[in-house]
Protein backbone atom coordinates (compact mmCIF):
# COMPACT_ATOMS: atom_id res chain seq x y z
CA UNK A 1 0.00 0.00 0.00
CA UNK A 2 1.09 3.09 -0.72
CA UNK A 3 2.65 4.95 2.40
CA UNK A 4 0.06 7.49 3.99
CA UNK A 5 0.54 10.82 4.40
CA UNK A 6 -0.37 11.65 7.83
CA UNK A 7 -0.35 15.48 9.15
CA UNK A 8 -0.55 15.32 12.85
CA UNK A 9 -0.63 19.07 13.82
CA UNK A 10 -0.96 22.60 13.10
CA UNK A 11 2.64 22.27 14.23
CA UNK A 12 3.81 20.03 11.37
CA UNK A 13 3.48 22.55 8.67
CA UNK A 14 7.43 22.79 8.64
CA UNK A 15 7.95 19.10 7.63
CA UNK A 16 5.50 19.17 4.28
CA UNK A 17 6.43 22.26 3.08
CA UNK A 18 8.38 20.21 0.35
CA UNK A 19 5.12 18.24 -0.81
CA UNK A 20 3.71 21.63 -2.36
CA UNK A 21 4.75 24.23 -4.13
CA UNK A 22 6.86 27.27 -2.17
CA UNK A 23 4.11 29.54 -1.99
CA UNK A 24 1.99 31.44 0.26
CA UNK A 25 0.67 28.21 1.31
CA UNK A 26 3.82 27.45 3.39
CA UNK A 27 2.69 30.63 5.92
CA UNK A 28 -1.03 28.55 5.92
CA UNK A 29 -2.22 26.20 8.51
CA UNK A 30 -4.20 24.94 5.46
CA UNK A 31 -2.04 23.09 2.57
CA UNK A 32 -3.15 21.75 -0.99
CA UNK A 33 -4.10 18.51 -1.93
CA UNK A 34 -2.25 16.64 -4.70
CA UNK A 35 -3.14 14.28 -7.07
CA UNK A 36 -1.85 10.78 -6.47
CA UNK A 37 -0.52 8.65 -8.99
CA UNK A 38 -1.02 5.08 -8.03
CA UNK A 39 2.10 2.64 -8.19
CA UNK A 40 0.26 -0.39 -8.85
CA UNK A 41 -2.71 0.26 -11.44
CA UNK A 42 -3.92 -3.42 -11.47
CA UNK A 43 -4.59 -3.59 -7.34
CA UNK A 44 -6.46 -0.08 -7.51
CA UNK A 45 -8.71 -1.55 -10.35
CA UNK A 46 -9.20 -4.85 -8.45
CA UNK A 47 -9.82 -2.40 -5.23
CA UNK A 48 -12.15 -0.28 -7.03
CA UNK A 49 -14.11 -3.28 -8.32
CA UNK A 50 -14.93 -4.62 -4.90
CA UNK A 51 -15.36 -1.61 -3.65
CA UNK A 52 -18.51 -1.49 -5.91
CA UNK A 53 -19.48 -5.11 -5.77
CA UNK A 54 -22.46 -5.72 -3.05
CA UNK A 55 -21.95 -9.46 -2.93
CA UNK A 56 -19.28 -8.61 -0.25
CA UNK A 57 -22.84 -7.79 1.72
CA UNK A 58 -24.89 -11.01 3.13
CA UNK A 59 -28.05 -9.34 1.21
CA UNK A 60 -25.95 -9.02 -2.31
CA UNK A 61 -27.54 -5.49 -2.29
CA UNK A 62 -25.30 -3.09 -0.09
CA UNK A 63 -21.54 -2.69 -1.10
CA UNK A 64 -18.76 0.01 0.32
CA UNK A 65 -20.19 2.57 -2.42
CA UNK A 66 -24.04 2.33 -0.52
CA UNK A 67 -22.52 4.46 2.38
CA UNK A 68 -19.77 6.49 0.43
CA UNK A 69 -21.44 7.09 -2.66
CA UNK A 70 -18.40 8.66 -4.59
CA UNK A 71 -21.23 10.28 -6.87
CA UNK A 72 -22.12 12.23 -3.80
CA UNK A 73 -19.18 13.24 -1.63
CA UNK A 74 -17.54 10.03 -0.79
CA UNK A 75 -20.56 9.57 1.67
CA UNK A 76 -24.79 9.02 1.76
CA UNK A 77 -26.46 12.56 2.59
CA UNK A 78 -28.75 10.48 5.35
CA UNK A 79 -28.03 11.29 9.18
CA UNK A 80 -27.27 7.77 9.97
CA UNK A 81 -26.40 4.85 6.77
CA UNK A 82 -29.10 1.90 6.46
CA UNK A 83 -27.74 -1.32 6.67
CA UNK A 84 -28.66 -4.80 6.23
CA UNK A 85 -32.51 -5.75 6.45
CA UNK A 86 -33.39 -1.71 6.43
CA UNK A 87 -31.33 -1.63 10.36
CA UNK A 88 -30.84 2.02 11.48
CA UNK A 89 -26.97 2.84 11.97
CA UNK A 90 -25.92 4.24 15.00
CA UNK A 91 -24.05 7.23 13.37
CA UNK A 92 -23.33 9.17 10.27
CA UNK A 93 -20.94 7.91 7.83
CA UNK A 94 -17.78 10.25 7.34
CA UNK A 95 -16.67 10.48 3.85
CA UNK A 96 -13.86 8.09 2.10
CA UNK A 97 -12.74 11.58 0.35
CA UNK A 98 -9.35 12.40 1.43
CA UNK A 99 -9.87 9.66 3.76
CA UNK A 100 -6.26 8.46 3.51
CA UNK A 101 -5.10 11.75 5.53
CA UNK A 102 -6.80 10.58 8.75
CA UNK A 103 -5.17 9.72 11.40
CA UNK A 104 -7.52 7.01 12.02
CA UNK A 105 -10.82 5.90 10.18
CA UNK A 106 -14.14 5.47 11.79
CA UNK A 107 -15.26 8.62 13.83
CA UNK A 108 -14.07 6.82 17.48
CA UNK A 109 -10.60 6.10 15.36
CA UNK A 110 -10.81 2.46 16.35
CA UNK A 111 -9.27 1.07 12.95
CA UNK A 112 -5.63 2.22 12.49
CA UNK A 113 -6.04 2.86 8.97
CA UNK A 114 -8.05 2.20 5.45
CA UNK A 115 -7.26 -1.34 5.15
CA UNK A 116 -8.46 -2.19 8.57
CA UNK A 117 -11.30 0.05 8.14
CA UNK A 118 -12.26 -1.74 5.02
CA UNK A 119 -12.61 -5.01 6.84
CA UNK A 120 -15.15 -3.85 9.51
CA UNK A 121 -18.22 -3.24 7.83
CA UNK A 122 -18.28 -6.60 5.78
CA UNK A 123 -18.67 -8.56 9.29
CA UNK A 124 -20.50 -6.23 10.68
CA UNK A 125 -24.34 -7.77 11.30
CA UNK A 126 -25.88 -3.98 11.57
CA UNK A 127 -24.14 -3.03 8.52
CA UNK A 128 -23.25 -5.49 5.69
CA UNK A 129 -24.40 -8.46 7.75
CA UNK A 130 -21.83 -10.83 6.20
CA UNK A 131 -18.68 -12.65 7.40
CA UNK A 132 -14.94 -12.54 5.71
CA UNK A 133 -14.95 -16.34 5.09
CA UNK A 134 -18.28 -15.67 3.09
CA UNK A 135 -17.08 -13.01 1.30
CA UNK A 136 -14.08 -14.42 0.53
CA UNK A 137 -15.91 -17.59 -0.84
CA UNK A 138 -17.94 -16.00 -3.09
CA UNK A 139 -14.98 -13.85 -4.78
CA UNK A 140 -13.00 -16.45 -4.94
CA UNK A 141 -15.98 -18.98 -6.54
CA UNK A 142 -15.49 -16.11 -9.67
CA UNK A 143 -12.61 -16.77 -12.13
CA UNK A 144 -12.31 -13.06 -13.59
CA UNK A 145 -11.72 -12.23 -10.01
CA UNK A 146 -9.36 -14.84 -9.32
CA UNK A 147 -7.38 -13.89 -12.59
CA UNK A 148 -7.76 -10.30 -11.58
CA UNK A 149 -6.15 -10.96 -8.14
CA UNK A 150 -3.44 -13.24 -9.70
CA UNK A 151 -2.65 -9.97 -11.96
CA UNK A 152 -2.45 -7.09 -8.93
CA UNK A 153 -0.80 -9.78 -6.66
CA UNK A 154 1.32 -12.73 -8.74
CA UNK A 155 -0.88 -15.49 -7.50
CA UNK A 156 -4.83 -15.95 -7.16
CA UNK A 157 -4.77 -16.56 -4.07
CA UNK A 158 -8.10 -14.64 -2.51
CA UNK A 159 -8.20 -13.76 1.11
CA UNK A 160 -9.52 -11.17 3.11
CA UNK A 161 -6.36 -9.78 3.67
CA UNK A 162 -5.34 -9.24 -0.19
CA UNK A 163 -8.97 -8.00 -0.32
CA UNK A 164 -8.93 -5.45 1.97
CA UNK A 165 -5.42 -4.14 0.72
CA UNK A 166 -7.04 -3.51 -2.86
CA UNK A 167 -10.09 -1.57 -1.36
CA UNK A 168 -7.44 0.24 0.32
CA UNK A 169 -5.10 1.00 -2.41
CA UNK A 170 -8.13 2.05 -4.32
CA UNK A 171 -9.30 4.67 -1.06
CA UNK A 172 -6.23 6.18 -0.97
CA UNK A 173 -6.80 7.66 -4.91
CA UNK A 174 -9.87 9.42 -3.70
CA UNK A 175 -8.59 12.96 -3.33
CA UNK A 176 -10.01 16.14 -4.59
CA UNK A 177 -7.53 18.89 -5.65
CA UNK A 178 -8.03 21.48 -7.50
CA UNK A 179 -10.41 23.32 -5.44
CA UNK A 180 -10.38 27.25 -5.45
CA UNK A 181 -8.93 27.42 -1.88
CA UNK A 182 -6.16 25.32 -3.74
CA UNK A 183 -5.52 27.48 -6.56
CA UNK A 184 -5.43 30.46 -3.99
CA UNK A 185 -2.88 28.51 -1.78
CA UNK A 186 -0.96 27.73 -5.09
CA UNK A 187 -0.89 31.89 -5.61
CA UNK A 188 -4.00 32.61 -7.70
CA UNK A 189 -5.09 35.62 -5.84
CA UNK A 190 -8.38 35.98 -8.04
CA UNK A 191 -9.44 32.20 -6.87
CA UNK A 192 -11.51 33.87 -3.64
CA UNK A 193 -13.68 36.86 -3.59
CA UNK A 194 -13.62 39.45 -0.51
CA UNK A 195 -16.32 37.33 1.35
CA UNK A 196 -14.47 33.50 0.86
CA UNK A 197 -11.00 35.97 1.86
CA UNK A 198 -12.93 37.25 5.43
CA UNK A 199 -14.67 33.79 5.82
CA UNK A 200 -10.99 32.52 5.90
CA UNK A 201 -9.25 34.65 8.07
CA UNK A 202 -11.98 35.01 10.47
CA UNK A 203 -11.85 30.96 10.47
CA UNK A 204 -8.19 31.54 11.24
CA UNK A 205 -8.49 34.00 13.70
CA UNK A 206 -11.82 32.29 16.07
CA UNK A 207 -9.18 29.35 16.45
CA UNK A 208 -11.07 26.97 13.42
CA UNK A 209 -7.47 25.66 12.68
CA UNK A 210 -6.49 24.37 15.82
CA UNK A 211 -7.98 21.40 14.62
CA UNK A 212 -9.17 22.17 11.14
CA UNK A 213 -5.43 22.03 10.05
CA UNK A 214 -3.17 20.25 7.12
CA UNK A 215 -4.20 19.41 3.54
CA UNK A 216 -7.47 17.41 4.65
CA UNK A 217 -8.51 20.86 7.00
CA UNK A 218 -9.09 18.00 9.92
CA UNK A 219 -8.67 14.06 10.51
CA UNK A 220 -5.14 14.77 12.28
CA UNK A 221 -6.12 14.84 15.97
CA UNK A 222 -9.12 13.77 18.32
CA UNK A 223 -11.26 16.38 20.26
CA UNK A 224 -14.10 16.54 22.51
CA UNK A 225 -17.22 17.40 21.10
CA UNK A 226 -18.37 20.54 23.44
CA UNK A 227 -15.12 22.05 24.80
CA UNK A 228 -17.19 25.23 26.48
CA UNK A 229 -20.69 23.68 26.17
CA UNK A 230 -22.33 20.44 26.16
CA UNK A 231 -23.63 19.58 22.36
CA UNK A 232 -27.41 18.19 22.74
CA UNK A 233 -28.11 15.02 20.90
CA UNK A 234 -29.94 12.21 21.06
CA UNK A 235 -27.17 10.16 19.88
CA UNK A 236 -25.74 7.83 22.38
CA UNK A 237 -22.47 7.39 20.24
CA UNK A 238 -19.10 8.24 23.15
CA UNK A 239 -16.27 8.69 20.63
CA UNK A 240 -13.02 7.27 21.60
CA UNK A 241 -13.98 6.13 25.33
CA UNK A 242 -15.79 3.15 23.25
CA UNK A 243 -12.62 2.31 22.01
CA UNK A 244 -10.04 3.12 25.12
CA UNK A 245 -12.76 2.72 27.80
CA UNK A 246 -11.51 5.73 29.70
CA UNK A 247 -14.43 8.20 30.88
CA UNK A 248 -11.79 11.18 30.24
CA UNK A 249 -12.42 10.12 26.23
CA UNK A 250 -16.54 10.37 26.65
CA UNK A 251 -17.25 12.77 23.03
CA UNK A 252 -13.83 12.63 21.64
CA UNK A 253 -13.83 12.22 17.82
CA UNK A 254 -11.41 12.47 15.19
CA UNK A 255 -11.90 15.59 13.86
CA UNK A 256 -13.39 15.44 10.62
CA UNK A 257 -11.94 16.90 7.00
CA UNK A 258 -13.80 19.97 6.25
CA UNK A 259 -12.37 19.25 2.47
CA UNK A 260 -15.48 19.08 0.45
CA UNK A 261 -17.99 19.94 3.17
CA UNK A 262 -20.66 21.39 1.30
CA UNK A 263 -21.62 17.68 -0.33
CA UNK A 264 -21.25 16.02 2.81
CA UNK A 265 -24.27 17.18 5.09
CA UNK A 266 -25.89 16.40 7.33
CA UNK A 267 -23.31 17.01 9.58
CA UNK A 268 -21.70 16.10 12.56
CA UNK A 269 -21.50 11.99 13.80
CA UNK A 270 -24.97 12.56 14.73
CA UNK A 271 -26.45 13.71 11.20
CA UNK A 272 -28.77 15.86 12.91
CA UNK A 273 -27.81 19.76 10.96
CA UNK A 274 -28.68 19.70 7.98
CA UNK A 275 -27.36 23.36 6.88
CA UNK A 276 -23.16 24.50 6.97
CA UNK A 277 -24.88 27.83 8.74
CA UNK A 278 -26.32 25.79 11.51
CA UNK A 279 -23.02 23.69 11.70
CA UNK A 280 -20.95 26.80 11.86
CA UNK A 281 -23.16 28.40 14.31
CA UNK A 282 -23.02 25.16 16.73
CA UNK A 283 -19.47 24.95 16.42
CA UNK A 284 -18.68 28.36 17.27
CA UNK A 285 -20.29 28.36 20.51
CA UNK A 286 -19.86 24.57 21.81
CA UNK A 287 -16.16 24.35 20.62
CA UNK A 288 -15.02 28.33 20.96
CA UNK A 289 -17.70 29.53 22.84
CA UNK A 290 -17.97 32.46 20.17
CA UNK A 291 -21.54 33.75 19.07
CA UNK A 292 -21.11 34.51 15.29
CA UNK A 293 -23.45 37.07 14.15
CA UNK A 294 -25.01 36.05 10.31
CA UNK A 295 -22.48 37.85 8.15
CA UNK A 296 -19.55 36.05 10.07
CA UNK A 297 -21.35 32.64 9.91
CA UNK A 298 -22.17 33.76 5.94
CA UNK A 299 -18.56 34.57 5.46
CA UNK A 300 -17.36 30.83 7.29
CA UNK A 301 -19.80 29.38 4.63
CA UNK A 302 -18.37 31.10 1.78
CA UNK A 303 -14.89 30.48 2.49
CA UNK A 304 -16.11 26.38 3.22
CA UNK A 305 -17.41 26.00 -0.13
CA UNK A 306 -13.87 26.99 -1.40
CA UNK A 307 -12.71 23.73 -0.04
CA UNK A 308 -14.62 21.72 -2.76
CA UNK A 309 -12.31 19.81 -4.88
CA UNK A 310 -12.41 18.04 -7.96
CA UNK A 311 -14.01 14.62 -7.77
CA UNK A 312 -12.89 11.14 -8.52
CA UNK A 313 -13.81 11.06 -12.36
CA UNK A 314 -14.15 7.02 -11.68
CA UNK A 315 -15.90 4.73 -14.74
CA UNK A 316 -17.97 2.51 -13.20
CA UNK A 317 -16.38 -1.64 -13.39
CA UNK A 318 -18.40 -3.93 -15.01
CA UNK A 319 -18.04 -6.56 -12.42
CA UNK A 320 -17.53 -10.70 -13.20
CA UNK A 321 -20.93 -12.47 -13.15
CA UNK A 322 -21.29 -15.04 -10.23
CA UNK A 323 -21.69 -18.66 -11.11
CA UNK A 324 -23.40 -22.14 -10.18
CA UNK A 325 -20.45 -22.19 -7.65
CA UNK A 326 -21.22 -18.94 -6.10
CA UNK A 327 -22.76 -18.55 -2.84
CA UNK A 328 -26.35 -17.18 -3.43
CA UNK A 329 -27.76 -13.49 -1.53
CA UNK A 330 -30.09 -13.61 1.23
CA UNK A 331 -31.82 -10.22 1.11
CA UNK A 332 -34.47 -10.63 3.27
Amino acid sequence: MMVRRLFVSLFSIGAIVTTVNVTASANEPIQPIKAVKPENPDLVELGKMLFFDPRLSKSGFISCNSCHNLSMGGTDNIPTSIGHSWQQGPINAPTVLNANMNLAQFWDGRAADLKEQAGGPIANPGEMASSHNLAIEIVSSIPQYRALFEKAFGSDKVDIDRATTAIAEFEETLVTPGSRFDKWLEGDKKALNKQELEGYKLFKSSGCTSCHNGPAAGGTIYQKFGVYHTYETESKIEGRKSVTGKDSDLHFFKVPTLRNVELTYPYFHDGAVWTLEEAVKIMGKVQLDIDFNEKEIASIVAFLKTLTGEQPDIKLPILPPSNNKTPRPEPF
